[in-house]
């Protein structure tokens, strides 16, 4: 939809006031209403994105109850309609009260052309960020992929592979940093192989002490040791016919390695203190955050048992390098959170975007939920700031220097940002980005963007 189609819907009971405001936005479809009835009736017909209204209304234009009425009725009505509320010079304490029923923002009268049309244009920003992301929630491809959002190519050329590869056998190793989402690919991976209906069994190599892990992993017999009162099977035996997650493999001692290792090539384990071999239909899956290759070098992980877990690797991108990623998970934990918080519908203001867009993230996917939870539980009202993120737009990452170099990543951001806020949606990416949809397509072409 071209900017001249947008409907935006003033709400103004002064003539003189309501001509100036459709001259000064001229650049819209603007809709006039005077009062609260014709407002609702408005509302209901062009259902538009963004309201500017004046808090005083008739019958009491001196009191800003009607207008905090029809606020609080448009929220009822249209929870993602984007309200702008226009109060006079003195009149902070109202226009608090309209922010915390739902008010996207406020400006003062009398106001500033400029700086009005920028506080409506940001509206109409954050409101199709909204509605690009519940698109983009409704078309995921696989129910197993479901949990997974993103724009970012090498990202979805993951989740390809991880669909190929899981009808088969293969053993898969995933690669990435802290809070990327292993285990989320791991889980999708389970079930979408023939195995999805037994168990996916998931143990942290790293949070269980040595001398525990291996009768976790492996059971043990009666009478093994002190305290082995009964025979208890371990992880691989109760994910039989099922998968087997081992997190934060680099982490597995060297004499569990070599256990592993006979399994993955006899496909039998024994129990702590037995001797009978056992044999186990399980498929491996492993994960971790370190570099395998330089464990290999310093002689704390086998060669052998690496090549035998590898058979297929993945390498998950940290958030920072998923451009446009950030806003479209951010929206998406918003509207999950609050709903899991009873909290009503939320909403991130620009600022908010701004910062999360701009922060590096390097507690990954797990981080900006943890941000996103804290600001979803603490906030006043059902806006969310930067201020309630405890984040700072300065944080921005440094620039390159060569020119070229600087140039080319600019715009390759640029363009996946910008797919990222509109979902893949070509004509609405190529007017944000002011340029015709032809030169967008040869900026994807040149950038090998899908």
């Amino acid at each position: 939809m071209t900017e001249a189609h947008k409907p935006l819907l003033i709400v103004e009971d002064d003539p003189a006031l309501q001509k100036q405001m459709r001259w000064a936005f001229d650049g819209y479809e603007t809709i006039v209403a005077s009062d609260r009835d014709s407002a609702i009736a408005q509302l209901r017909r062009h259902e538009p994105a963004v309201v500017t209204m004046d808090l005083g209304l008739p019958p009491h234009p001196d009191d800003p109850s009607e207008g905090l009425a029809l606020l609080d009725e448009i929220h009822s009505l249209s929870p993602d309609t984007k309200v702008i509320v226009l109060t006079g010079q003195n009149d902070g304490a109202n226009a608090l009260k309209a922010i915390a029923l739902g008010a996207h923002d406020f400006c003062t009268k009398p106001f500033e052309p400029e700086i009005l049309t920028w506080t409506i244009e940001q509206a109409f920003r954050v409101h199709e960020l909204q509605e690009e992301n519940r698109r983009l929630q409704a078309v995921q491809q696989s129910p197993a992929m479901s949990g997974i959002v993103t724009r970012d190519p090498e990202l979805q050329r993951i989740c390809r592979t991880i669909e190929k590869v899981a009808p088969t056998s293969a053993s898969v190793l995933i690669l990435g940093e802290s809070g990327t989402g292993k285990e989320l690919l791991a889980r999708a991976l389970h079930d979408l192989s023939p195995r999805k209906d037994r168990r996916f069994v998931a143990i942290n190599c790293a949070a269980i002490p040595e001398t525990l892990l291996e009768s976790e992993l492996f059971g043990y017999e009666k009478g093994a040791y002190t305290g082995a009162t009964k025979q208890t099977i371990g992880k691989f035996e109760t994910a039989d016919s099922g998968t087997l997650f081992l997190d934060e493999i680099g982490d597995l001692p060297l004499t569990l390695q070599v256990k592993l290792l006979r399994f993955l090539q006899e496909r039998v384990i024994e129990r702590v203190g037995g001797r009978q071999e056992i044999p186990v239909d399980v498929r491996i899956v492993c994960a971790t955050h370190q570099s395998l290759k330089d464990q290999i070098v310093a002689g704390k992980f086998r060669e052998d048992l690496y090549y035998r877990l590898a058979e297929i690797v993945v390498e998950i991108p940290p958030l920072r390098d998923r451009k446009g990623d950030a806003a479209l998970l951010a929206h998406a934990f918003t509207r999950r959170l609050a709903s899991d918080q009873r909290r009503g519908p939320m909403n991130l203001l620009p600022d908010a975007i701004d910062a999360i867009e701009s922060h590096r993230w390097p507690g990954n996917v797990r981080e900006l939920e943890n941000v996103i939870k804290r600001a979803v539980i603490m906030t006043e009202g059902s806006m969310i700031s930067a201020r309630d993120l405890g984040l700072s737009p300065s944080d921005a990452a440094p620039a390159a220097l060569n020119l070229r170099q600087v140039r080319d990543e600019a715009e390759r951001a640029a363009v996946l940002t910008v797919l990222g806020r509109v979902n893949g949606n070509l004509s609405k990416a190529a007017e944000l980005l002011g340029v015709s949809r032809p030169t967008l397509y040869d900026l994807m072409y040149r950038f090998g963007l899908k």
